[in-house]
């Protein structure tokens, strides 16, 4: 093939269109990019039960283990779909005030992530709720301008019914 004909625009003889592209149910790419998902083995599974013409295309060229990890990219990137870590500790939520400035303080609520809660939707319902400025500020922190620590022990559970008023603990006045 010359230059000239691969440079050439439009549609190429030999190939009909519109294309008809075949996407996983699992990945949602097109399948010829499974083998570059994390959880190919997921993506094998469904094209075996879903497309099974399909699978055995794909199968042919999975006949080489070595070749594969040598295609799979290994360094970090966006290919990579991290997990979060759940941790197993105590279930518990915890409410301290911190001082901010001269005569202003904040509070700060730990722990609402232990129970599965997101903490955007926590801090834009502190903010609401107290008509104060209110922010997720660490992985399991969020910071609510003003001194709010004494509602806090009626509004959580209101909101949150997973949250009994014995899981909350009040750790005082704390040093940011």
């Amino acid at each position: 093939m010359s230059v000239e004909e691969k440079l050439k625009q439009g549609p190429r003889e030999g190939i009909t269109y519109p294309l008809q592209v075949v996407y996983c149910g699992n990945c949602s790419m097109p399948i010829e990019y499974c083998e570059y998902y994390p959880e190919y083995e997921k993506c094998k599974h469904w094209l075996e039960v879903n497309l099974p013409s399909e699978f055995e295309k794909v199968k042919i060229g999975d006949d080489n283990p070595v070749e594969e990890e040598k295609k799979r990219q290994k360094r970090g990137g966006k290919g990579m779909i991290k997990t979060k870590k759940k941790e197993d500790g105590p279930k518990q939520v915890c409410v301290s005030r911190a001082p901010r400035g001269k005569k202003k303080s904040v509070t700060v609520v730990t722990g609402l992530s232990s129970f599965d809660i997101d903490l955007k939707v926590a801090a834009k319902f502190f903010g609401t709720k107290f008509a104060c400025g209110s922010s997720v500020t660490g992985d399991d922190e969020i910071v609510i301008q003003g001194d709010v620590k004494d509602d806090l022990f009626d509004v959580i559970p209101e909101k949150w019914p997973e949250i009994d008023e014995d899981l909350i603990e009040d750790l005082g006045d704390q040093k940011r």
